[in-house]
């Protein structure tokens, strides 16, 4: 990589564009913290799952929300996770990763108070700069300030198809027509939602992968880094 890369450097997208896939190499070829924002709305879930809280209490949960401290840093051991996630001095990384917090996740991240307090965080822990974030608002409304902005676009099938052989690889179930519906829904939510709606920033460079394997989309954005 260049001497004098992007210090800030922010992935948008929506849901199985393969930002993750992306931003983790290009964090492993700078040297840089991948930040995926999602494991902070993770932490605050699960958080609140081990206090036995409403998850439908949005007062309750957005006030966990405000007054948790939640840090990512960069991975500490070689055990497969792309970052250390942080709360209260433990690490919850795993933690995150729990059935139960997929399942309700989503409940959570949904609340504009919740949204608000992650960003202040995402916007702490990207201002220290050497980071590539992650998510469906960085370009946009947590870093509107960073160096490089990415949004990487793909169409609903083509992401349906790729999560679906995704899930085949490692032998699971998987059908598809039900996977295009979820990333259909997903896609609806995300951009039409109240608090920072998935748009492209007007100063991002757009990638559509529809028809690029991820090396082909990480070679782009390399020489966009240089």
């Amino acid at each position: 990589m260049t001497n004098n890369p992007p210090s800030i450097i922010a992935i948008d997208g929506p849901a199985a564009s393969g930002k993750s896939t992306l931003g983790r190499r290009l964090a492993d070829a700078l040297g840089y913290l991948f930040f995926d924002t999602g494991v902070m709305y993770r932490a605050v879930t699960w958080l609140a799952l081990q206090r036995g809280m409403d998850l439908r209490d949005e007062a309750a949960v957005t006030m966990l929300a405000e007054t948790t401290q939640i840090d990512v840093l960069p991975a500490s051991k070689p055990d497969g996770r792309a970052c250390d996630v942080i709360v209260e001095g433990r690490d919850i990384t795993w933690e995150t990763r729990r059935p139960e917090v997929d399942a309700n996740v989503s409940v959570v991240a949904a609340y504009p108070g919740v949204r608000h307090a992650m960003s202040e965080q995402q916007r702490r822990i990207g201002q220290r700069g050497k980071v590539v974030m992650v998510g469906r608002d960085i370009g946009t409304v947590v870093l509107p300030e960073a160096d490089l902005k990415i949004y990487l676009d793909a169409s609903a099938h083509e992401r349906a198809r790729r999560r679906h052989e995704e899930n085949r690889s490692r032998g699971a179930a998987s059908d598809y027509d039900e996977i295009l519906s979820k990333v259909r829904e997903r896609d609806y939510i995300d951009s039409t939602r109240d608090v920072a709606p998935l748009k492209v920033a007007d100063d991002a460079v757009v990638i559509d992968s529809d028809k690029l394997s991820a090396d082909e989309v990480f070679e782009q954005v390399r020489r966009l880094c240089e």
